[in-house]
């Protein structure tokens, strides 16, 4: 099993990028966050000395840890940085054919040993692996917002990934102190396809009018016990993510009961989005629920 723990890239300085960023920093291991413009690449690492600093505030990491996590993360937007990594990350937009064409860029350019990871949450990993000549090292490993939080990492075999790709990702997986879940390539892999229902589900019950926003929030929060309501984590991972996700669960398996809400596609339309912009079906400024 090949060790891919010397050197990773993670493309994509988001809040997801940053995030992945920051766990295999803490590990020990060198990262480097490439995005298209300095401003972003700027934008991820204030991120994660955001989110250290949180940690050092907690006791539970010293000033000194931090910084040297930190210190590990270079930033960059050019490709060529990959050129001596064993491992790279995508996490870009959720579209399918700018991932293609990431994914073919990243072949041409990564070494012959190098392992091509996406952190997509729905877009099919054989698909992606298709655009490269490597499909046997082509893998999803859906890490869950926040990174440096949340324990589950989903590890999708597309249909040519090899045992030692998927061998050498879990085991990767589990030195970051996660737990890896392993699933096939199937629409919405197992995390989307039995969440986004339910959310589809709650705003619908909002579209016509079973209860109020609140009501519906509270539901779930109190009668079944979920940290938050839908709506509101809805907000959180985006409804515009929301929406394409549901889009691939459609089309992929063909079945109307994952057709997206009409207020959901009409709310998309409108750029209310979620908490990323500042409304959706909460108001965030501030950055806190209203």
């Amino acid at each position: 099993m090949a060790n891919i723990l010397n050197k990773i890239a993670v493309l994509g300085a988001g809040q997801m990028g940053s995030g992945i960023a920051q766990v295999f920093a803490a590990k020990g291991v060198s990262v480097v966050l490439i995005d298209t413009k300095e401003e972003f690449v700027a934008r991820g690492r204030d991120t994660i000395k955001n989110s250290l600093a949180r940690i050092v505030k907690k006791g539970a990491l010293s000033q000194e840890d931090a910084d040297k996590t930190l210190a590990r993360v270079a930033g960059s937007t050019l490709y060529d940085n990959i050129k001596d990594c064993d491992l790279v990350i995508e996490a870009i937009l959720e579209d399918e054919k700018i991932k293609k064409d990431c994914f073919a860029k990243l072949d041409a350019i990564a070494p012959p040993h190098a392992i091509l990871a996406s952190n997509t949450s729905s877009i099919s990993i054989t698909v992606l692996g298709a655009a490269t000549k490597r499909p046997k090292q082509v893998i999803g490993m859906h890490f869950m917002n926040p990174v440096p939080v949340m324990q589950l990492v989903e590890v999708i075999r597309g249909q040519e990934t090899s045992d030692e790709t998927t061998a050498s990702v879990l085991a990767a997986v589990e030195l970051l102190g996660k737990t890896p879940v392993a699933a096939n390539d199937f629409p919405g892999f197992v995390s989307n396809r039995v969440l986004m229902p339910m959310i589809n589900e709650a705003i619908f019950a909002l579209f016509e009018g079973v209860a109020s926003r609140d009501g519906i929030d509270n539901v779930m929060k109190l009668g079944m016990n979920h940290p938050m309501g839908p709506l509101m984590l809805a907000d959180f991972i985006g409804l515009d993510t929301c929406l394409a996700i549901l889009n691939v669960l459609h089309d992929g398996f063909g079945d109307p009961k994952y057709r997206p809400c009409p207020l959901l596609k009409r709310m998309v339309a409108a750029g209310l989005v979620g908490r990323k912009c500042g409304r959706g079906f909460y108001d965030w400024t501030g950055g806190q629920a209203k």
